[in-house]
């Protein structure tokens, strides 16, 4: 987005040590958007979240494949991330990162039986676009959380432990392997 902050100028001590420590493999590899759109969504979030992370590189995907040149573009989203934690906090990155915010209209959440995965259909203009996660990382992330589970139960290290694999998972999943996109018939 053009006139925008460069975030590689911010200085790393105001980052948390583990995120100032990957910010300039992610910067080259992924760009100052989606470094934007990461950081954004996970102070909004509360914490650094394997979904939220994945939501923001999701909607940054879409925005770049219509060729949205920034938040002010119409974009709308409908959401098949549910409303139950985890898979939902999806929607806070897809929020962030599109600009496309349940107060501006433009964000909806399917209630339907397809609710509950990461996945979300996007729109602008009459091109709609169905962006999910692919089944081999859906299932990586399933299986890292019961492994999380099995050893830490929901308590302090068990965030720990989600932190990481939130930041492995930024550092080293790219948007463009990581998601299914098809056209979706309006």
């Amino acid at each position: 987005m053009k006139g925008l902050l460069d975030w590689s100028l911010i200085p790393q001590s105001l980052y948390a040590q583990d995120v100032a420590d990957m910010a300039g493999d992610c910067l080259r590899r992924y760009g100052p958007e989606e470094w934007r759109a990461v950081v954004l969504t996970n102070e909004i979030h509360g914490h650094l979240g394997i979904y939220s992370t994945l939501g923001a590189k999701m909607g940054i995907l879409a925005r770049e494949l219509f060729e949205a040149q920034g938040l002010e573009d119409d974009i709308s989203v409908l959401s098949f991330a549910g409303s139950i934690p985890p898979v939902s906090c999806l929607n806070d990155g897809l929020q962030v990162s599109t600009g496309s915010s349940m107060g501006h209209g433009l964000f909806a959440v399917s209630s339907g039986r397809k609710a509950c995965s990461a996945k979300a259909r996007f729109t602008c203009g009459s091109v709609s676009l169905d962006i999910s996660l692919k089944p081999t990382f859906e299932e990586s992330i399933r299986s890292d959380i019961r492994q999380g589970v099995a050893l830490y139960g929901h308590g302090p290290r068990y965030w720990d432990y989600i932190r990481s694999l939130a930041l492995k998972y930024w550092l080293e999943w790219d948007r463009r392997q990581i998601y299914a996109v098809s056209a979706n018939k309006m």
